[in-house]
């Protein structure tokens, strides 16, 4: 009977084809500290980039599968120079974070949810379990790509060519 349970739990989790195409308000209140300290919500972050497709990369320092992407990453970067990169960082503290910016050379708009991945609005919104988590959105502000947890999914280039 538990096995049964279980795998129909299982089932649930994975079929879940929950993919919205806008951030709840929540989410888009949730706040953020860019790189000089200055704090502003994640709807604001999205308006900086109005009218461009954005490459959402949610990640940590401390995450080696964030970081041993990295170099797919960067070919993404080049075959799509005209997309925005936006970084939104899980660490709890801002030293290690701007630090493996530095370190990794990491080319893109940076910012912190520092409540780290498991507390917030948007990682909520996100159900963020795993990072790094790539999102895209398009240039009407609509997200084409919700969920994706490694940068050499073809979805990525899909969306990303849909612009």
């Amino acid at each position: 009977m538990k096995k049964i349970f279980l795998l129909s739990i299982i089932l649930f989790i994975s079929c879940n084809t929950n993919n919205p195409k806008e951030f709840s308000e929540e989410a888009l209140q949730d706040m953020v500290l860019t790189v000089t300290n200055e704090k502003m919500t994640f709807r604001e972050v999205l308006y900086q980039n109005k009218g461009k497709t954005i490459l959402i990369d949610v990640w940590a320092s401390w995450c080696k599968d964030c970081i041993v992407s990295l170099p797919d990453l960067e070919e993404v970067q080049k075959n799509f120079p005209e997309v925005n990169y936006v970084f939104l960082s899980v660490d709890r503290g801002n030293t290690a974070w701007k630090r493996a910016i530095e370190k990794y050379n990491l080319k893109g708009q940076h910012y912190n949810f520092p409540k780290g991945q498991k507390n917030g609005a948007f990682v909520d919104f996100i159900n963020l379990w795993w990072i790094p988590r790539y999102m895209v959105i398009n240039k009407k502000g609509e997200i084409t790509l919700f969920k994706a947890t490694k940068i050499t999914d073809k979805k990525i280039v899909e969306a990303l060519k849909k612009g």
